[in-house]
């Protein structure tokens, strides 16, 4: 597979055109993801159903917390039926960070994103559930059955990798250096061993943020703003395997959890950016793209994707075709 993540800050019209332009450019999947303070991606993803005929469509990722996730599963179940069996279920914690300013906890993660898509499964095949665990449920069902949806964990730890392996149908691990891809490849390895034989296939999925131009020096500012979303969450041990200074870290973090992206842009490194993007000029992206290949099964090109989308996609797409020869 090869993907595209589209973040619905424009208008949905434009990220439904931006879905037409990536079913154009071969991209297999279209992803949106979610903040609260973008359009709700929901609404795009149904857009962007509406204009394509060929790729899946799915949050990257859906966030368990905000929405109660028996909700979301329906929320789900009605995109993939709207898309006529497009859909594809990506749920992750989301960014600790982003959800601190709504009053949110990040309570037991791993539980909360696995209870999650368990219960979804369940109630898609026609269940009637009751839970009680990170969530509580009694007596949930859906007055519909849409059958089963791939689910795909947003990860970037070693435990939710790990349980992504083990119980889903594919992981969207969110990284954009080799050397993470080579630590996560254990980490998936290390789940497989553990996976029932009745799960099927998985699979191992870069989700990469990429910014890509001719102009090799915009599409690296262009990156800083999705790299501080991912400094200003990331743990200890992956700032460490980049030596990414900590309390640089915590700058962006703090910049982040403000709302002051900008600021949070302009505090990130050109250390971080190496690190947490794959950025630059056509052959300098497919160069980066190829290394992370030796270790991950399918390539999904995640935000910003470069300083003009419409630009950006087609290259990208092209960059990604090069891939699968």
């Amino acid at each position: 597979m090869i993907g595209l993540e589209l973040a619905p800050e424009h208008p949905v019209s434009e990220s439904a055109d931006y879905g037409v332009a990536a079913e154009r450019a071969g991209f297999d999947a279209v992803f949106c993801s979610h903040h609260y303070n973008n359009r709700d991606q929901f609404g795009a993803l149904s857009a962007i159903a509406a204009d394509t005929e060929e790729v899946l469509v799915g949050p990257g990722v859906a966030n368990p917390y905000e929405t109660h996730p028996v909700t979301l599963a329906s929320r789900m179940a009605t995109l993939d039926e709207y898309a006529d069996g497009r859909g594809l279920f990506g749920v992750g914690p989301g960014d600790a960070a982003t959800l601190s300013n709504l009053g949110v906890e990040r309570e037991r993660p791993l539980r909360r994103v696995l209870e999650t898509f368990r219960v979804a499964r369940r109630l898609w095949g026609g269940e009637r559930v009751n839970h009680d665990g990170t969530f509580e449920a009694e007596g949930a069902s859906l007055n519909y059955a849409p059958g089963e949806i791939p689910v795909y964990v947003g990860a970037q730890g070693p435990h939710m990798t790990r349980m992504a392996a083990k119980h889903a149908d594919g992981v969207l691990f969110n990284g954009a250096h080799p050397r993470d891809y080579e630590w996560a490849a254990n980490r998936v390895a290390e789940g497989l061993a553990d996976r029932p034989d009745e799960h099927g296939e998985f699979d191992f999925a870069a989700y990469a943020p990429v910014s890509v131009a001719e102009d090799a020096a915009a599409a690296r500012a262009e990156a800083r703003y999705p790299v501080a979303f991912v400094v200003g969450s990331a743990a200890d041990p992956l700032l460490d395997r980049h030596d990414v200074d900590a309390d640089a870290a915590e700058a962006v973090g703090e910049a982040v959890a403000a709302g002051e992206f900008s600021t949070a842009a302009e505090r990130v490194t050109d250390r971080m950016l190496s690190a947490f993007c794959i950025a630059g000029a056509p052959e300098d992206v497919e160069t980066q793209v190829a290394a992370v290949l030796e270790h991950a099964d399918s390539f999904v090109a995640a935000s910003p994707l470069g300083p003009d989308p419409s630009a950006a996609i087609p290259l990208a797409g092209a960059v990604l075709a090069g891939s699968r020869r």
